[in-house]
């Protein structure tokens, strides 16, 4: 059973961790999505990796196991946006891949669609409570986002940053050297209670 007060850990940390291509990319994935440390990356590595595990699961199953679970799955999935296909099926399961799951990150979005100014101020902004969703504060950077729950994504009524006027995130695909004309990046401001950036990690 183990001991309540030590939960099991939520991720399987990679058999060879210390190869070179592996270290690269997850470097990479660190830097790009603005991720805590590698331990959030292997968690969602993990959960893609129990998904893919369900779908070959069910293509081995029998037919009346599998015409029964399939449809699930694939309606979880929708729901969740990992799945974007009118006609899903489980090879569109297996073709996931990590940065679909780190794309439905409430991090991630609030980023895309020009909250913040890059995926580290975005963390900031969610860690300290200005960002909702259906009219509720979220305050985890890993939740992942329903297509639903995505077009509430909004600051919070009240708070500073809602009255700021925050200029689109440049594209990731932005040539190098080129520089847009922006306004000043606006600094997170603290809230009542809310402890600032420099007091606490994010």
């Amino acid at each position: 059973m183990g001991d309540p007060k030590k939960p099991r850990a939520k991720f399987n940390p990679p058999r060879n961790p210390w190869r070179s291509d592996q270290l690269s990319q997850e470097l990479y994935l660190l830097g790009t999505y603005g991720l805590r440390n590698k331990r959030e990356l292997w968690r969602a590595q993990t959960y893609l990796s129990n998904i893919r595990k369900q779908a070959r699961q069910l293509l081995a199953a029998a037919s009346d196991i599998r015409g029964r679970e399939e449809p699930k799955l694939l309606t979880h999935l929708e729901r969740q946006g990992l799945i974007q296909n009118s006609s899903p099926s489980l090879d569109d399961v297996l073709s996931l891949t990590i940065e679909n799951v780190l794309e439905r990150r409430l991090q991630t979005l609030v980023w895309r669609r020009g909250l913040a100014r890059s995926p580290y101020q975005a963390r900031q902004f969610v860690s300290h409570g200005h960002v909702s969703l259906n009219e509720r504060r979220v305050t985890i950077p890993s939740y992942l986002v329903s297509p639903n729950e995505e077009t509430t994504l909004k600051f919070v009524e009240g708070s500073n940053l809602a009255k700021l006027q925050i200029a689109p995130t440049a594209a990731p695909s932005e040539t190098p050297g080129e520089t847009t004309a922006s306004e000043p990046v606006p600094e997170a401001p603290g809230q009542a209670g809310v402890p600032t950036i420099e007091e606490t990690k994010s």
